[in-house]
Parts: C-alpha cells; sequence; structure tokens
C-alpha cells in the first residue's frame, strides 16, 4: 500500500475495501465494517501516521486479541486492526520504512535458536498476510470484553473483536502504523540506512 493511501479522511473510508485489504476473512469483515463505523478506539495518543513494513519467517504468539479501531494522526484519524500479542517470537524479523531516497531497515532474530522475543505487543495495522493458525479461537466477541492479551489489547464496548489462545503466522508480511511493547528483544540486531534502490522488506 502506497503512502498516499494510508491516510484517508474519517467519515469518507470505504470500510468494506478496508476490511478486506486488511485480509480479514469474510466471515468476520461485516462486523469490522460496523465497528469501524462507530470508531471502536478512543487513542489517547497521536502518530506519525507514515507507515511501517514488517516481514518475519515466522510468528509464535501467546494470548491474541484483534479488534477495529482508529489512531489519531496530526492531520486527522486514520482506521486501523488492532492487535494485542501478550508474548510472542518472530524469527527473521525484518522491519522498514522508506522516507523519500532513504530506507532504514532493521533485521534481528536470524539465529533459530535465539529468536526476537517481545511481551505485551501492541499493533496497529493496515494489512497483515501469511499463513495463520489460531487455537482456541472466539469470533464475534464485544471488543471490551477481550481479555486473551494485556489489559489495554481490547476495544470500546460494542465494537467487534475475537481472540485466541494461540496464533502462529507463517511468512509474515504485516504494513502498520503504530507499534508498542513492554519488551522487545532483538538478538542479532542489524541496523542500516540504504540511499536509492529497493531495500524495503517486501514490495
Amino acid at each position: 500500500m502506497e503512502d498516499a493511501q494510508s491516510a484517508p479522511a474519517y467519515g469518507r473510508t470505504n470500510w468494506r475495501r478496508f476490511a478486506v485489504a486488511v485480509g480479514v476473512p469474510t466471515v468476520v469483515a461485516g462486523g469490522l465494517v460496523v465497528a469501524l463505523a462507530e470508531g471502536a478506539l478512543a487513542a489517547n495518543f497521536t502518530i506519525s501516521g507514515k507507515q511501517f513494513k514488517l516481514s518475519a519467517a515466522k510468528l509464535e504468539g501467546s494470548g491474541f486479541t484483534q479488534y477495529s479501531g482508529e489512531l489519531d494522526t496530526k492531520d486527522g484519524k486514520v482506521p486501523a486492526a488492532m492487535s494485542g500479542i501478550e508474548s510472542a517470537t518472530l524469527n527473521d524479523l525484518c522491519q522498514s520504512v522508506a522516507v523519500g531516497p532513504i530506507t532504514l531497515r532493521i533485521e534481528a532474530g536470524g539465529d533459530p535458536e535465539h529468536p526476537v522475543e517481545a511481551t505485551n505487543l501492541l499493533i496497529g495495522m493496515s494489512e497483515l498476510g501469511g499463513d495463520a493458525t489460531f487455537e482456541n479461537i472466539q469470533i464475534g466477541l464485544d471488543a471490551a470484553t477481550l481479555n486473551a492479551a494485556q489489559d489495554e489489547a481490547h476495544g470500546a464496548p460494542g465494537g467487534f473483536g475475537q481472540q485466541a489462545t494461540k496464533v502462529t503466522i507463517i511468512n509474515l508480511r504485516q504494513q502498520a502504523y503504530y507499534t508498542s511493547a513492554s519488551t522487545f528483544t532483538l538478538n542479532g540486531m542489524s541496523l542500516k540506512l540504504h540511499v536509492g534502490g529497493e531495500h524495503e522488506c517486501y514490495s
């Protein structure tokens, strides 16, 4: 998704197209549309609005929640699919952000014995892809009642939500506005600035 598409004005977003764009299964897309239209997430922080890409060969997480919301930018609100993961490991992590001709790229977790480790992850994303397996999934919950992940990883009352005890995603591809974590251990980290060319984690 190009940056020019990343910040539609709230109230003019095609909610159904957004639900499809983030890879939500058809069975839950309708609930996300309703919850987004209701403005399910009241955020108390402002994000840049610039999206970054993240990829991983494998993500394994315990305590997973997902709900619909919106994030504040200086230019207004943007819709986001919010995901919380209580604890996670990631193999072959790559994160990149392109600003003009410069790309900042971070890699970590290349050693299978020393993956990236994170606790209390909270992610606001616009796009998610990969081969996902969920254990003990519950779909269609009130977003305010989600309790599989950390306390703050839930939405507003009446919003659409889903949760699972475990999640595994192979060949993860994610485009996001925001990520936070209580701890984020980047084993074998490498950070590089690239000028010109194609250096993002995926195209």
